[in-house]
């Protein structure tokens, strides 16, 4: 198996030019790896702890105090509008980079790939721009991100998972492996990004002015090489995105991003009050 593809450059020198199509592959094959994984846990395994758990009482902290649930209202904001904008922008550039960026490499080319591509990767630029000003100014910033905090959570997750009698506590508003997943996507989608808008220099584009010699051929390579990890990242991302969403235990998650909000009993049954704290004035966190 070859990770990356090597050239020469006019000195005969020996450099790196992109990553290999088995890296793709490697990528592909590791997420459907992930989703048969986790279809046999979550057929034998997760049904093993649930029966422990009832026995051991072991599941999480006690429930929540009535006071607090009487200010609970029938349905909670859990996406406001403008993020399920930003999703389902992102959601749609992500995958029109996909198309144009893989199906050319396997002999599934059409006539405006380039173009399709590059413009889906400005919007997608500018999305996660909007996103990060938007979560930062007028949402929790640190509610989506995973500080020193979470060390614990996660050293008791663990633990639960592997069948021990540990205390877990129900989930803020973002669970744990949302955060994690939503990591990620940015570690990804800034390769993605930040390789991608310097290779504009290397089209046609109203943009910029083409300029192939901006920088030197090995340099060149490890710009191509980090857009095209950050892409096969995006493959197993998608893939074990779509997995979750489609899930019957998740669907009402996936719901939430259709419509926005999700009801007072699957606040209860998933979430702690005290961690993500909601009104009946408000009707969101």
């Amino acid at each position: 198996m070859e990770l990356f593809e090597w050239g020469n450059n006019p000195w005969g020198q020996e450099i790196l030019v992109r990553i290999s199509m088995d890296i793709l592959y490697l990528c592909f094959w590791g997420g459907i790896a992930f989703i048969l994984f986790h279809l046999v846990y979550a057929a034998v395994w997760v049904p093993k702890l649930a029966r422990a758990s009832a026995a051991g009482g072991s599941e999480s902290s006690g429930a929540p105090a009535p006071a607090a649930v009487a200010e609970v209202p029938e349905k909670i904001t859990r996406h406001t509008l403008a993020a399920r904008c930003f999703h389902w922008v992102m959601a749609a550039s992500m995958l029109a980079l996909m198309i144009t960026g893989f199906f050319p490499l396997i002999g599934l080319s059409f006539g405006s790939w380039l173009t399709i591509h590059w413009v889906a990767g400005v919007l997608l630029t500018v999305s996660v721009f909007y996103h990060i000003v938007h979560a930062t100014f007028f949402l929790d910033f640190w509610s989506i991100w995973i500080g020193p905090s979470d060390v614990k959570e996660i050293i008791q997750r663990v633990k639960r998972q592997l069948g021990q009698d540990v205390e877990v506590k129900k989930h803020p508003k973002y669970p744990l492996d949302h955060r994690l997943y939503h990591l990620a996507v940015m570690v990804a989608g800034f390769a993605v990004i930040g390789s991608g808008l310097v290779m504009l220099f290397r089209i046609d584009t109203p943009l910029v002015a083409r300029n192939a010699y901006l920088l030197a051929d090995e340099t060149w390579g490890l710009i191509y090489t980090l857009h095209g990890l950050g892409a096969a990242g995006f493959v197993m991302l998608t893939l074990t995105h779509i997995y979750f969403a489609i899930r019957p235990d998740k669907i009402w998650m996936t719901k939430s991003m259709l419509f926005g909000y999700i009801n007072r009993e699957q606040y209860l049954d998933h979430h702690d009050p005290s961690r993500w704290v909601v009104s009946r004035d408000s009707g969101e966190g």
